[in-house]
């Protein structure tokens, strides 16, 4: 049980479980409200800076950087000294031409010149099943190959965030685990021509393989609970949501139990039902009424009824408060990393 209280947010939650609480609002003014220093990680992915416009909400290429900057700054301002914000952003293409948006460069460079954040590391998320796409340059005129990386930013208040890379090791491969059987009979110690010289202690078993900064995570979740919820109450899920493993990821690396975090984006509120399992605290903030109803479906089980599941959605989006019981009863799986 988390006996730690979550910082004081002036408007009432849509909803709370023994671990967290969903408002709904506007990001920016919910993150001035919150104290200086009080979140050890931010972890999001805002609306992409797309070309065409969605029914979350995104803004336009040209006027996207600054609008996200003024979330950023304050992200800085509420982020615990040795914090992280970790920043999923899509690509996109310029309009009319097969050429590339840099806007998740401009981003980058902007958060570290203008707002002070350390770029801790550059991380990379495959998503081996995302459709080819835009279709234009990809399927019709196949100018294009298919965009299935986004850019993670990982950002530190500091030059020192709180990380521990043990906490996210990797499965070793098949050659490792035959060398760890034997090292003497499979390796034998020496200097490589970079200079680099792999001693004895490169046969350790430590439990798993340093992580890359590729992560390679399918997107594919079609048949969740959080997807049969929605369609009991006739209620679209959110068209962007980005897999479990990912948020897990992070959080893992970058918080311990009793941490705060913080998803300032939170669309069906993945991060949330993560921090959770996770044993830390959490706070999700969404501008839609309607997805932050359905995201408390992340927090009930599956023996919940119909009629359950349409009361809970009707409760929170009339402003709530509801209390979930966080009946978590799908565990969540790990990240492959390479």
């Amino acid at each position: 049980m988390i006996l730690h209280t979550l910082p004081p947010i002036k408007v009432k939650p849509a909803y709370t479980t023994p671990a967290g609480a969903a408002f709904c609002g506007d990001a920016l003014g919910l993150l001035r409200s919150l104290p200086e220093g009080s979140v050890n990680l931010v972890m999001t992915s805002p609306p992409f800076a797309l070309l065409r416009e969605k029914s979350y909400g995104n803004e336009a290429q040209s006027e996207y950087v600054d609008w996200l900057l003024q979330f950023c700054k304050e992200v800085q301002r509420v982020l615990a000294e040795d914090g992280s914000f970790v920043l999923d952003l899509g690509g996109a293409y310029q309009r009319g031409v097969p050429s590339r948006s840099l806007h998740q460069w401009r981003v980058m460079i902007r958060c570290v010149d203008e707002l002070g954040f350390h770029l801790a590391e550059e991380v990379y998320w495959h998503n081996p099943s995302k459709l080819p796409s835009p279709i234009e340059w990809v399927n019709k005129r196949k100018l294009r190959m298919k965009d299935s990386v986004n850019t993670v930013w990982w950002f530190g208040k500091t030059a020192w965030p709180k990380a521990d890379v043990s906490k996210v090791l990797a499965p070793y491969s098949a050659r490792m685990k035959t060398l760890l059987k034997d090292p003497d009979a499979f390796y034998k110690p020496k200097v490589r021509p970079s200079g680099h010289d792999i001693g004895k202690g490169f046969g350790t078993d430590n439990g798993g393989a340093i992580p890359s900064n590729l992560l390679q995570i399918p997107n594919t979740e079609s048949n969740g609970f959080y997807i049969e919820a929605c369609k009991a109450v006739g209620t679209p899920a959110h068209p962007a949501r980005f897999p479990a493993l990912l948020p897990q990821h992070f959080i893992r690396m970058l918080t311990a139990p009793g941490d705060l975090v913080l998803d300032i984006f939170a669309g069906s509120n993945t991060t949330g039902q993560v921090a959770e399992a996770e044993g830390r605290r959490w706070l999700a903030f969404e501008l839609s009424p309607e997805f932050v109803a359905a995201s408390a479906f992340r927090f009930i089980g599956r023996s919940t009824s119909h009629d359950g599941i349409r009361a809970i959605y009707a409760r929170v989006l009339a402003g709530g408060p509801a209390h979930l019981p966080n009946d978590l009863s799908q565990p969540i799986q790990r990240a492959a990393v390479g």
